[in-house]
C-alpha cells in the first residue's frame, strides 16, 4: 500500500509532546518522500491548484469532500479534507484555506502530502487512496500532567472512547462527542472509510492508549483516516 509518511511513528511519539496548541497554527505535517517531485506549471501542478479550489468550495457547507483531478497517470491527484464535527461552517473554511496555504509553502513540489490543525485536515496524493485505512500517517499528543489514579482512569477513558466509536461508526458524519463525569472524549473519521472501517480505524487507535497517554490527563492519536482526543476540559461544542 502506498505510504506518505517518512517518518517513523515511534519518532514521533516522542517528539511532539505537547501540552496545549494554538488552534491557528497546524498540528503537524508529513510530506511525501515516496513520490517524484512536479514542476512549477506542469499538468500535476495545476491540477493541484484545480483540487485545493475544489476542496476549499465543496469542505464548508458539509465539512467533508474529496476530488479526483486528471485523467493521466502521474498527473492525476486525489485528495480530501475533513472539518471537526463540532467546528462551524465559517470557520471550516478559514481552516481549510490555511491547510491549503501551508501545505503549499512546508511540502513544495511533494506529490503527496498531509497536514492537520485543530480544526481539519487536508491530504492528497498522485496514488488514489480513498476508501483505505491510513495506517501509516500517525501521531500522539498528550497533558504532561499526569492523574493520581492511573488505572481507573484508564479504563474510564478507554470505556468512553470505545462507546464513542460505536457511536461515529454508525451516524453519517462519522463523528462522535460525549462526556463522562468529568471526562470529555470526541472521535472522527474520514468519511471515504465504511462503517466497518471507521470502526476498526477508531478501535486500533483506542489500542494505542498505553503507548499514547497513559495516566495523562489528556491526549490524542492523530491520524490520516481517524483521530480521538479526550480532556478533563470542555474542548467542543455539542
Amino acid at each position: 500500500m502506498y505510504s506518505i509518511n517518512s517518518i517513523p511513528l515511534y519518532i514521533l511519539s516522542f517528539t511532539f509532546l505537547l501540552h496545549s496548541v494554538i488552534g491557528a497554527d497546524p498540528l503537524y505535517h508529513i510530506c511525501s518522500s515516496n513520490s517524484v517531485n512536479y514542476t512549477s506549471g506542469s499538468p500535476f501542478d495545476n491540477n493541484l491548484n484545480t483540487l485545493f479550489n475544489q476542496l476549499s468550495v465543496k469542505v464548508p457547507p458539509t465539512g467533508y469532500g474529496l476530488s479526483s483531478v486528471g485523467s493521466k497517470v502521474g498527473d492525476t491527484v486525489h485528495g480530501l479534507a475533513l472539518c471537526r464535527g463540532d467546528v462551524s461552517n465559517a470557520d471550516c473554511k478559514t481552516c481549510i484555506n490555511s491547510a491549503i496555504k501551508e501545505i503549499e509553502n512546508v511540502c513544495p513540489s511533494n506529490k503527496a502530502a498531509i497536514i492537520w490543525y485543530d480544526d481539519c485536515l487536508l491530504k492528497y496524493s498522485d496514488v488514489n487512496f480513498f476508501g483505505t485505512i491510513d495506517t501509516q500517517n500517525k501521531f500522539y499528543l498528550y497533558n504532561t500532567q499526569n492523574v493520581n489514579d492511573t488505572a481507573s482512569f484508564n479504563l474510564s477513558v478507554k470505556e468512553l472512547l470505545s462507546d464513542l466509536s460505536a457511536i461515529a461508526s454508525q451516524s453519517q458524519r462519522l463523528y462522535a462527542a460525549g462526556e463522562m463525569s468529568l471526562l470529555r472524549g470526541l472521535v472522527q473519521c474520514t468519511r471515504d472509510l465504511s462503517s466497518s472501517q471507521c470502526k476498526k480505524c477508531l478501535d486500533d487507535a483506542i489500542t494505542e492508549l498505553p503507548s499514547c497517554c497513559d495516566g495523562k490527563r489528556g491526549g490524542r492519536v492523530v491520524g490520516g483516516s481517524c483521530n480521538f482526543r479526550y480532556e478533563l476540559y470542555p474542548f467542543f461544542s455539542l
